[in-house]
């Protein structure tokens, strides 16, 4: 995803020269096409975010626009206050464009978790937050954010992502997308580990089960609509994710569905209140803490069984 996303940033910057890419030291290499064809366009304040997302709302505030880069457990978290104060309660019109979401940077441990950034920003007004699942959204969000007047939050994997959209896809990136029909069972999911449960959801199909799957790429504003017209036919939706259970997505589905008093199951895998265990690369991570394909495919499995 972050090579579809550096790729559509650099077609923007070319038809835009407001369009400038602020980074903190990371991404030097990727960005090489960028600093060489756009060098005014490139600012790197080192290892310095608050000042970085401080900058770029003065940038923001003089009619640029500046798309802030680095990794997202350090501008949810770090940044937070200078996100809150100088681009939300402004409205001002910055993008934030957190990379390794989830547990992504596995050998670096809780420091560069970014497991609880959707609960941390999706309080704050004026915040649209994204969290593509592929590098076509990916490209589709990254689009959607510089046409959209005022702060966006973007949230990327950093792991050669795979496609399960077609090419031709131009619905609205809003929206939930329902990518398999069920009945039985909906799997709601975002972000990378968003293909683990896809192909999970694929597989338990392929074994006689009748199980829909939903990409949520937007998670603020969240599309209630579609969840409420699909629980008039399916009354149980099992929500997969790489972040803690509190305040992420599967607290979004719940407030929908108790909001508008919907008769339904919320079945939830993730972190459920604790910190991501365990080193090694993403997928390691996600086996040692039982978000990868086999541990998703019989927690979902287990749920169908059980119910």
């Amino acid at each position: 995803m972050r090579n579809a996303y550096l790729k559509t940033l650099y077609k923007l910057a070319k038809e835009d020269k407001n369009v400038l890419s602020l980074i903190s030291d990371n991404g030097l290499i990727v960005y090489d096409d960028f600093k060489n064809d756009f060098p005014e366009q490139l600012l790197n304040f080192g290892m310095s975010e608050n000042n970085m997302v401080m900058a770029g709302c003065g940038l923001a505030s003089c009619g640029k626009i500046p798309f802030i880069y680095t990794i997202s457990a350090f501008l949810a978290f770090r940044s937070f206050e200078f996100i809150r104060v100088d681009a939300c309660v402004n409205n001002l019109n910055v993008k934030i464009v957190g990379i390794g979401s989830g547990v992504s940077y596995g050998y670096l441990g809780p420091t560069h978790h970014s497991t609880e950034d959707i609960g941390v920003l999706r309080v704050l007004p004026n915040l649209t937050i994204f969290s593509p699942s592929t590098p076509l959204m990916a490209q589709k969000v990254t689009e959607q954010a510089y046409k959209i007047k005022g702060p966006v939050y973007i949230r990327l994997g950093t792991n050669n992502e795979k496609e399960f959209y077609s090419e031709n896809y131009n619905d609205n990136i809003k929206k939930l997308n329902n990518i398999i029909d069920g009945k039985d069972f909906y799997i709601i999911s975002t972000g990378s580990i968003a293909y683990d449960a896809f192909k999970a959801c694929q597989k338990l199909n392929e074994n006689g089960y009748n199980i829909g799957f939903i990409d949520a790429n937007c998670l603020k504003p969240f599309d209630s609509e579609t969840l409420i017209n699909l629980s008039k036919n399916c009354k149980n939706f099992i929500i997969i994710e790489e972040h803690n259970i509190i305040s992420g997505l599967s607290s979004i589905v719940s407030d929908v569905i108790a909001e508008n008093g919907l008769n339904c199951k919320v079945y939830k895998i993730g972190l459920n209140d604790v910190f991501a265990k365990g080193y090694g690369n993403h997928n390691q991570v996600k086996k040692q803490n039982g978000l990868d394909y086999d541990n998703i495919y019989l927690k979902i499995k287990n749920i169908l069984e059980n119910k």
